[in-house]
């Protein structure tokens, strides 16, 4: 069995304009107060779980509302409408600052690792607003996933159970609060790269967690590590050394 690599990624972990971009957010600066500017928490979460399996970790502290890391070119949300009708020169000039260098560093990285003969397990940390246009979120923790691919599915459903084990009253959900297979930075990974050699993760923690405080919030993520490593420690997913790109950050800044 190949070794086994692991990723983290971020694509939201901040709410960061850069200042030649500041013009275009005039009236837009609550938006990038809001869930809508940055997935709350998860950049923290993904920064340990870089550290605990000596990950690299490739994350942005750019708004999504600038572009949107985890949209494909094309989806009508890569730019929010703060950038959807600035000048086409600027749009293209984002793209090729925050956007490409993300992706395209990222994406090269998982092909080195595969080069080299292993197989990679990208974790991608997310968390979601508790109640969107007025309908509360009915889950603690969700795991996006393809369904039909196997070790996917596998992974997802190892560290569900841990998690029923150690915190029964915990939600924990599967593709929700949205599909697996939607448009995002994994679903374009995974047209790259088969299915027994990539497995892509997104996680979703429910940010009402995060504004419970420091005590909560630091349960939570214990929690989430501590389940996390009993699932990697198992023989199918042990990874038997550190990756060459040991703790190696990218953040999407011009």
């Amino acid at each position: 069995m190949a070794p086994t690599y692991f990723l983290i990624s971020c694509e939201h972990g901040g709410n960061r304009i850069p200042p030649i971009y500041r013009q275009f957010f005039a009236g837009f600066e609550p938006l990038l107060h809001s869930h809508r500017g940055y997935d709350m928490g998860a950049l923290r979460m993904a920064r340990e779980f870089a550290a605990m399996l000596d990950a690299p970790l490739f994350a942005s502290t750019t708004s999504r509302l600038l572009v949107d890391l985890n949209r494909s070119i094309g989806h009508p949300q890569l730019y929010s409408e703060a950038i959807r009708n600035a000048p086409t020169a600027i749009r293209r000039e984002i793209l090729e600052r925050c956007y490409l260098p993300y992706r395209t560093e990222a994406e090269s990285s998982i092909e080195e690792a595969l080069r080299q003969g292993s197989s990679v397990i990208h974790i991608s940390s997310h968390s979601f607003t508790p109640e969107l246009n007025g309908k509360v979120r009915n889950a603690d923790i969700g795991f996006l996933y393809d369904p039909g691919r196997h070790l996917e599915l596998d992974f997802c459903n190892r560290w569900r159970a841990a998690l029923r084990i150690s915190a029964p009253t915990l939600k924990v959900r599967r593709n929700y609060p949205y599909r697996g297979t939607a448009d995002g930075f994994a679903g374009h990974l995974r047209r790259r790269f088969p299915a027994d050699l990539y497995t892509g993760i997104e996680l979703e923690i429910n940010q009402k967690h995060v504004f419970e405080g420091a005590t909560h919030w630091g349960t939570l993520r214990r929690l989430l590590l501590e389940t996390l490593q009993e699932v990697v420690s198992s023989s199918k997913f042990a990874a038997p050394g550190k990756s060459r790109y040991s703790n190696k950050a990218t953040t999407a800044i011009p």
